[in-house]
């Protein structure tokens, strides 16, 4: 319990189905955004090239629902939304203005969820086998970072998703969002080396 007005922190980690859902989905449909994030292993483009007009509006489409996935309470859905039958309660859409993507992501779908499920299930295995560590991953990373600042870290939320992607890094993918890639979160030590500016930056 933090005493009042003093400075608290909240890191979440994950591998949150929705945000696998998501880039499965951007891979297999040869989403190219967001171009800086790197591509997920062993995963490809499925099926023919759309037309350019129609990939465009597909992609502008994905980009729209990305946002809300990664950070719902900011990006709401201006119109109702609606679940896509072939995902079950995995994936809702806007009811306008998502119509192409809601085509184009029903055949992907079983590939899709499995993908998922296996991905989710890999990071609670590995977490598991950190014995709990991830607490103790953030809070020295932001110890030393208060040291060096020589005060106490400002208050801030963080949310973590540790994907399977190709490259190591760590990646904004929302306002109060970072994607880090599953092999770099193994490694304790270069995980606290590249979250440091993370932190920096939020606190």
């Amino acid at each position: 319990m933090q005493p009042e007005g003093t400075p608290s922190w909240v890191i979440r980690e994950n591998a949150s189905r929705p945000v696998l859902l998501a880039l499965y989905l951007r891979e297999v449909l040869a989403i190219a955004s967001p171009v800086e994030l790197p591509r997920l292993r062993d995963v490809g483009p499925v099926g023919e090239r759309l037309e350019i007009d129609e990939h465009d509006l597909l992609e502008r489409q994905w980009r729209a629902w990305w946002a809300m996935t990664v950070e719902p309470e900011a990006h709401p859905s201006l119109v109702p939304l609606e679940l896509v039958d072939a995902f079950e309660t995995d994936v809702a859409l806007p009811t306008s203005e998502a119509e192409a993507l809601a085509a184009a992501i029903v055949p992907h779908a079983e590939a899709a969820r499995a993908w998922a499920a296996w991905a989710h299930e890999g990071y609670r295995n590995a977490s598991a086998s950190r014995r709990g560590d991830s607490y103790r991953a953030y809070a020295g990373t932001i110890a030393e970072h208060e040291r060096e600042v020589g005060r106490r870290a400002h208050s801030f939320e963080l949310n973590v998703e540790v994907i399977p992607f190709t490259a190591p890094g760590v990646w904004w993918i929302g306002a109060m969002t970072v994607a880090v890639t599953d092999s770099l979160r193994a490694d304790a030590s270069a995980f606290d080396d590249a979250m440091h500016p993370i932190i920096a930056e939020l606190a």
